[in-house]
């Protein structure tokens, strides 16, 4: 079995993004994202240090606002920073505060800012196959296909999962490259016979070691996007050491998906920075 470093991905990606980096500077432009986290959960503030961590790798300034959890304090905030020409890259971290859906902060982020796809408008775009922002962890799955050679011209993939942030942007982004897509979700018939007919699985549904053995047909791809925290520790949505034995790649977690999604912020940035 092939494993997809996730890490190792990242990390040449970034040496990428350092690249940008450097010559917007030269061009007297320093790529600024500005990260929103609206409370005090602390798997939220665990990622945008995270982030913040990664900004600092590749010379990104990354300014973290952290508010009180305020409703209207939120919208306030994310108006400015809409509104300021030295932030390039906008994102809001979840969970939002209550009477708040992703759809009403996402709409006040301008889609050139929206560098973790989280505007209605970049998702329509999307769908439409125009120019945007895809949102970064459902854009890392195809990174990582992409880098670790997997054709995807014809073959069928299975996504677990529906979401705006991972499932549906992630089936989008695998129809364009000409796959044969099947979204599964909590009402799908026989999940496990429709899963094990995918050449290429992606696995997005937030429940520890879910996907086992007998989904896998042998030599398919599996792309396991959960981050699942339990006693044991962190795990994946994919039973790793059960689906091993009969996958042909797998990305691991921690260490796959986490390390290319927090990349592709930095490097939109860069992009939206260039514009």
């Amino acid at each position: 079995m092939k494993l997809l470093d996730g890490r190792a991905m990242a990390a040449e990606i970034g040496r990428g993004v350092v690249d940008d980096v450097e010559r917007l500077r030269e061009a007297g432009r320093v790529p600024t994202l500005a990260v929103v986290l609206p409370g005090t959960d602390p798997a939220a503030r665990s990622y945008v240090r995270v982030i913040e961590r990664g900004a600092a790798k590749v010379g990104v300034r990354c300014v973290i606002h952290e508010l009180s959890g305020d409703a209207a304090d939120l919208v306030a905030t994310v108006d400015r920073l809409a509104a300021d020409d030295e932030v390039h890259g906008l994102m809001v971290q979840t969970p939002l505060p209550p009477g708040l859906s992703a759809d009403d902060v996402g709409s006040r982020i301008p889609p050139h800012k929206d560098v973790d796809g989280m505007n209605p408008l970049s998702l329509g775009r999307l769908a439409l196959g125009l120019p945007c922002f895809a949102p970064a962890t459902a854009a890392a799955v195809l990174e990582i296909l992409h880098r670790g050679g997997v054709k995807l011209a014809g073959v069928h993939a299975v996504v677990i999962g529906r979401s705006p942030v991972v499932g549906k942007p992630a089936s989008l982004l695998l129809l364009a490259e000409d796959a044969t897509v099947t979204i599964c979700h909590s009402r799908t018939t026989d999940l496990l016979s429709v899963v094990h007919e995918a050449d290429v699985v992606v696995a997005a549904v937030g429940r520890p070691k879910m996907i086992g053995k007998g989904f896998i047909r042998p030599g398919a791809v599996v792309i396991d996007v959960g981050t699942n925290v339990t006693e044991a520790g962190l795990v994946g949505d994919v039973d790793a050491d059960a689906v091993a034995s009969v996958a042909g790649a797998l990305t691991p977690v921690p260490g796959g998906v986490g390390p290319v999604t927090t990349m592709l912020l930095l490097r939109n940035t860069t992009s939206a920075a260039a514009r």
